[in-house]
């Protein structure tokens, strides 16, 4: 596996990872609602690190995408 189909391979589990997080949070939306408390402020489950975990992803696929193709940030 070359460099780039390595990179390209990483970028795609964490794209899989995010829409996993998203369904999630959306079958947990429907099931009750999200206050915006919960969103922010949540110490348990699901909500407790979301946002973070959630950038932190979509910010290494960008990190990803600009070394598959060579450019930078």
């Amino acid at each position: 596996m070359s460099d780039v189909e390595a990179l390209k391979a990483e970028k795609n589990a964490l794209i899989e990872e995010m829409i996993e997080l998203q369904k999630k949070f959306i079958d947990r939306e429907h099931d009750g609602g999200i206050s915006g408390k919960d969103y922010y402020y949540s110490q348990e489950g699901l909500l407790k690190d979301y946002r973070q975990v959630y950038m932190e992803k979509a910010m290494r696929v960008v990190e990803l995408s600009h070394q598959i193709v060579g450019s930078q940030p």
